[in-house]
């Protein structure tokens, strides 16, 4: 009895550690999604927000102070910031930050890997206008822009902010299982390996840069579990869409069916009962079928709210039914005549060398 109650304090105590909510907000409105040809004379990255833009982040900033400060279990919460370095996110995090006092902001990172879609240096308006109408038919995740990026490119850099963890010692050596037990099976956390010192880890995967959480160490990001730690990612659309799509493991074809949130439109994950991240407590599901989740996904997204953060949903129904055509109860439902035996079909297993 004893040991299962150590155990429940320990995962009480661990889950005090990890962030209350990862918070996505899209950049303001921009020059560039006002006026297109902003971008044939101005570099993308340069491109900054409209005073209306400028609004929607003062806006956003005072929507993300009431969601934090009520929406938490204490009232001393604290705040990181992580931001592209286009010009128009900094802009966005300048007026969000008139939000919040000093003593709330932990501390900020531009973190160059969450920046936008990268279309080709710059766009030259029709020129732009005929390639998105071929990225529609050739598939909006997949297609790569000329002298740029892909959506699939965009996971890529996305996705490596995840896998460098380095140090990490006392309460956040948990970080480390929370972390392989979302991105890596075991034969992949094998595959990397990681080191074991006295009174901490360090963890090597071989091939990616820093990480998302390097922050968090003793120095900087060693909250008292009294307070409420809330990372807020300010970043831009495509880029916002393939991390959610890496955190929660949705598939290239779950991702197409995806809008673009609206300029300053916020994307809350809050951290459910057993560890596991979930949309489904601060968003509605209007909310989510408007973002594009099916309802398998905006099922998903419930269960992730009592799951187990060591917890797998791969098995549910409509996971299994995005790779195979149905499912089959039990060995006898294969029968030998379902199995196409044609002979012509036999022609696949013979060696057809001369």
């Amino acid at each position: 009895m004893k040991n299962v109650e150590a155990k429940q304090k320990e995962k009480t105590q661990n889950l005090k550690m990890l962030p209350k909510h990862i918070i996505l907000v899209r950049h303001g409105e921009s020059e560039g999604n006002k006026d297109t040809s902003a971008y044939s004379t101005i570099p993308d990255h340069k491109i900054s927000l409209t005073e209306h833009g400028r609004a929607q982040a003062r806006l956003a900033g005072s929507r993300l102070r009431d969601l934090i400060s009520s929406h938490g279990s204490s009232q001393d919460w604290r705040v990181y910031f992580y931001v592209s370095p286009y010009e128009r996110t900094r802009s966005t995090l300048r007026e969000i930050g008139k939000s919040f006092s000093k003593k709330r902001v932990i501390g900020v990172r531009e973190e160059c890997r969450i920046r936008e879609q990268d279309f080709g240096n710059f766009q030259v308006e029709e020129r732009m206008k005929a390639t998105k109408e071929t990225r529609e038919k050739f598939g909006r995740f997949f297609y790569r822009f000329p002298e740029g990026e892909s959506a699939a490119d965009v996971f890529d850099r996305v996705s490596s902010m995840f896998f460098f963890i380095t140090k990490l010692s006392g309460n956040h050596l948990h970080w480390l299982d929370f972390l392989i037990s979302h991105f890596f099976d075991a034969k992949e956390a094998l595959a990397w390996g990681w080191g074991w010192g006295k009174g901490c880890r360090s963890v090597y995967f071989t091939g990616f840069l820093e990480s998302l959480w390097r922050d968090i160490d003793l120095n900087r990001l060693n909250n008292d579990p009294s307070q409420d730690l809330n990372l807020i990612i300010i970043s831009h659309g495509l880029a916002s869409r393939v991390f959610l799509m890496k955190w929660f493991k949705w598939t290239v074809e779950q991702f197409e069916r995806l809008y673009n949130p609206g300029n300053c439109e916020i994307r809350v994950m809050e951290l459910g009962r057993g560890g596991e991240y979930s949309l489904a407590i601060h968003h509605t599901d209007e909310e989510l079928q408007e973002w594009g989740l099916s309802p398998e996904m905006i099922e998903d997204q419930k269960w992730r709210i009592n799951a187990n953060k060591t917890d797998l949903n791969d098995h549910c129904k409509w996971y299994l039914n995005s790779f195979f055509d149905n499912e089959l109860d039990s060995d006898e439902d294969v029968k030998e005549e379902d199995i196409d035996s044609d002979d012509d079909s036999k022609d696949i297993f013979l060696d057809t060398d001369s």
